[in-house]
């Protein structure tokens, strides 16, 4: 395999076989994991190896929505400096999504185009498969030889088997709601570990609300918290990017309509949460 670029910013292609590709371009994010660094070191500790011979393993992230899957596997990605490919799965994804899809570049050519998965694979990067539990068998089963020790692909499309960099490393994450598929046998087997992310203590989810509101009086962050940890002891599923929205629109509206704080948190948690969040709210005064 050979990788080629052109200037910052334009195409890149890479050969795989006698197939050129285009690849995908790694993605951006801000902010930083904060809190629960025992699950960070889980993660890292299951993309390690022991030796030659040895391979990495693929693990799962389990938890609510919001409560930090993606943020996680960036974190983990960064620190092993290399650079990440986001794969988003939904119930249409299809084999071909995953892999290789060919694109009509012009009057009789075809452009074969790599998937962010295949670009990780090909680069030595990382590739996250977010809300992996989206996704039907029939696609599960085209990534059976990548997550087993054959550690390849096959593009029917292109006619080709594409084997992973001694680098690339994937982990997926899956939202733990009623609107998934069970994963297939032999792919719960292959994404191993499952590491669960929990609701976060209040110390931790104050210091998440710091680092994404920066700017955001204290007393408001504090008072999301405290609605926060009431609504996981009430059994509720908002997590702590919830709460970043009530504050962010908390502090909006107060700014923009000089409302008093408790007004403008209570609207907040209204628009962000609907009414089943006032009655937690209520909850704050008793």
């Amino acid at each position: 395999m050979t990788t080629r670029a052109l200037v910052d910013g334009s195409p890149r292609f890479a050969t795989a076989g006698a197939v050129t590709l285009r690849l995908a371009h790694a993605d951006e994010f801000p902010g930083a994991w904060v809190g629960q660094p025992w699950v960070l070191t889980q993660v890292l500790a299951a993309w390690s190896t022991e030796g030659p011979g040895d391979l990495p393993m693929h693990p799962r992230l389990l938890g609510k929505p919001g409560v930090g899957k993606t943020t996680l596997a960036v974190a983990a990605a960064r620190a092993i400096g290399r650079p990440v490919y986001l794969m988003q799965a939904t119930v249409d994804t299809r084999p071909e999504d995953l892999l290789v899809m060919p694109v009509v570049s012009g009057p009789g050519t075809l452009t074969y185009v790599a998937s962010p998965l295949v670009t990780a694979m090909l680069e030595g990067g990382v590739c996250i498969l977010d809300e992996g539990n989206r996704m039907t068998e029939k696609a599960w089963a085209s990534l059976a030889p990548l997550l087993d020790t054959r550690r390849y692909v096959e593009s029917i499309v292109v006619g080709v088997k594409i084997h992973a960099h001694p680098e690339f490393r994937l982990v997926a994450t899956m939202n733990d709601d009623a609107s998934t598929f069970e994963l297939p046998e032999y792919i719960h087997s292959r994404l191993q570990p499952q590491i669960t992310l929990e609701f976060a203590g209040a110390d931790e989810e104050l210091a998440i609300l710091r680092a994404n509101l920066p700017h955001t009086d204290a007393e408001i962050l504090q008072w999301v918290v405290r609605f926060l940890q009431v609504a996981h002891e009430g059994g509720e599923r908002w997590s702590v990017r919830d709460g970043i929205n009530v504050a962010r629109f908390a502090a909006r509206i107060g700014h923009a309509a000089t409302t008093e704080r408790d007004a403008a948190l209570r609207l907040g948690v209204e628009a962000v949460l609907g009414a089943e969040g006032l009655v937690v709210a209520s909850a704050l005064d008793a």
